[in-house]
């Protein structure tokens, strides 16, 4: 279905059993849920699908070695059942991870590997693969590149790794697929209310026309992310700040900084944060950082304090240490934690999530992470659709395939993430030949990805293509910028545009893209 077909069934007359605000992890999950169940469904996303923070994350599907170590064993199992769950649900998306903690000391060996068999322990039948002990011989073999001094060993253990912004998309078409309405570009400006003061709907205003409307639902559910507090004060001027928001950068770069398959976690910097240093792509991802801020940005910019931070311990792990020149891309997102009184690190902030209806009805969803989506959609659909007095459906979504389930793909092919719908893209290759050029030869996209982005994934801005249906952007910013007309050009004949709109689309993009450039 075009977006355009969708616009069309949001004509006046129609009551929605649930409307969702948010277009991320949180909101998706909330939109397949409700979907699943039978509801009348429709999510409304301001900009694009997992624009916010659901497209700069690590990458990683896990239960959280670090609130492991926390003591936060709940969240910790919750999370190790969801990544089981989302691996059975989404073969073609989620894939077996190994990572390293290298050991310098003579102590962390025994500590880690002790605190890793609870880790597997934990995740039961759902587990990605046993941990153990290696010898440095071994480490070093595992990782060519690791500092090679004083280093004792090393423990490995499993987790999972993904693509969050070709999870969203998925997870949109799932909802779809379901008989539910996913809308992106469409904003909420503003609640409507009836004569009681409960909400009833809202109002939208199409981001691409600047055409408004007015949306009616029985139960409405804020799942904006780090924006929840700008919905709720919709709703209550006065409204208590629920978020406490946090920003992580990660850097990324070339893959001869780490040739191997296995990923190195740091379980302990200088701010006593873990990071990574993980395969993704053909790059290494780098990350993160935790700063707090006194407020959201829909663009969130990288510190210099912050890109140094994370140039300095990679180079602590590897024997080439990268430079700022090094850095391909460098991505900035925003966490959504919640609020606690006398936590003065938002390290220590909890990642479980927060459910809250106010007075008036309107149901927010809070905090969490990619990798509990689903239960937290779960959670919320269930209070939703009880307080709306809609009819009662259990969940259906851990036993729900997404949309391409696809099991035995072969992750190094960057077309797996399409899943079954991969014989429908080499057939628009097949019929068109010059469709399956590279979009440019540091890249692994093909110029028929945009021609099924625009047809089949609701793009409708570059940004869209380049940032969240191909990674473009993350993998390479310069290259981005260097291939941004000839996607424009594509995006244009399928979508009837001219001239004027290519050079926009163009400009706007690159003024995005040097976001992304380190300096």
């Amino acid at each position: 279905m075009l977006r355009s077909d969708i616009i069309v069934q949001l004509g006046p007359g129609t009551t929605w059993d649930i409307i969702i605000i948010g277009g991320g992890a949180t909101g998706l999950g909330c939109g397949v849920d409700a979907a699943s169940r039978g509801y009348k469904t429709l999510l409304l996303e301001e900009r694009d699908f997992s624009q916010g923070t659901s497209s700069r994350s690590t990458k990683l599907v896990h239960g959280g070695v670090r609130y492991l170590q926390q003591g936060n064993l709940a969240l910790v199992m919750d999370a190790l059942h969801e990544r089981g769950v989302l691996l059975r649900n989404a073969p073609h998306l989620v894939y077996n991870q190994a990572f390293v903690v290298p050991d310098y000391k003579w102590w962390e060996r025994p500590f880690y590997g002790v605190g890793l068999k609870l880790y597997d322990m934990l995740a039961g039948k759902l587990g990605f693969g046993r941990s153990r002990v290696l010898s440095r011989a071994k480490t070093l073999n595992m990782i060519p590149n690791l500092e090679p001094t004083d280093l004792r060993g090393g423990v490995i253990y499993y987790d999972g790794q993904f693509d969050d912004s070709r999870l969203a998309i998925t997870l949109a078409r799932t909802m779809l697929d379901l008989g539910g309405l996913p809308v992106n570009h469409m904003g909420v400006t503003g609640l409507i209310k009836d004569e009681d003061g409960l909400v009833c709907g809202v109002q939208a205003k199409n981001s691409l026309t600047g055409e408004s409307r007015e949306l009616r639902a029985k139960v409405v559910i804020n799942a904006t992310g780090v924006f929840v507090d700008e919905i709720r004060r919709m709703d209550d001027k006065d409204a208590a700040r629920l978020i406490a928001p946090s920003q992580g950068i990660h850097l990324v770069l070339d893959k001869s900084f780490s040739p191997g398959d296995t990923a190195i976690m740091v379980p302990h910097t200088d701010d006593g944060r873990v990071i990574f240093l993980v395969p993704w792509h053909g790059r290494v991802l780098v990350g993160t950082t935790d700063v707090a801020l006194d407020g959201a940005s829909p663009e969130p910019r990288p510190m210099e304090e912050e890109i140094t931070f994370l140039l300095e311990h990679a180079g602590r792990y590897l024997t080439r240490d990268p430079k700022r020149s090094d850095i391909l891309s460098v991505f900035a997102g925003i966490r959504p934690l919640i609020r606690a009184e006398g936590e003065d690190k938002t390290s220590s902030l909890s990642r479980d999530h927060h459910l809250t209806i106010s007075q008036s009805g309107l149901v927010t969803i809070a905090g969490g992470k990619w990798t509990t989506y689903r239960k937290m959609g779960e959670d919320a659909v269930t209070q939703a659709a009880r307080f709306a007095g809609l009819a009662p459906h259990s969940c259906k979504t851990e036993n729900l395939p997404l949309h391409g389930w696809l099991s035995g793909v072969d992750p190094r092919d960057h077309l797996s993430v399409y899943g079954s719908d991969i014989e429908e893209i080499r057939e628009m290759i097949r019929r068109d030949p010059e469709l399956g050029k590279p979009l440019h030869y540091k890249l692994p996209y093909l110029r028929a990805e945009v021609v099924w982005a625009v047809r089949r994934e609701w793009a409708r801005t570059l940004s869209d293509v380049l940032r969240h249906r191909t990674r473009a952007l993350i993998l390479d910013a310069a290259v981005s910028m260097v291939i941004a007309r000839d996607v424009a050009e594509i995006m244009a004949r399928e979508l009837d545009q001219g001239k004027e709109w290519v050079e926009e689309q163009v400009g706007s993009f690159r003024e995005l893209a040097r976001t992304y450039l380190a300096g």
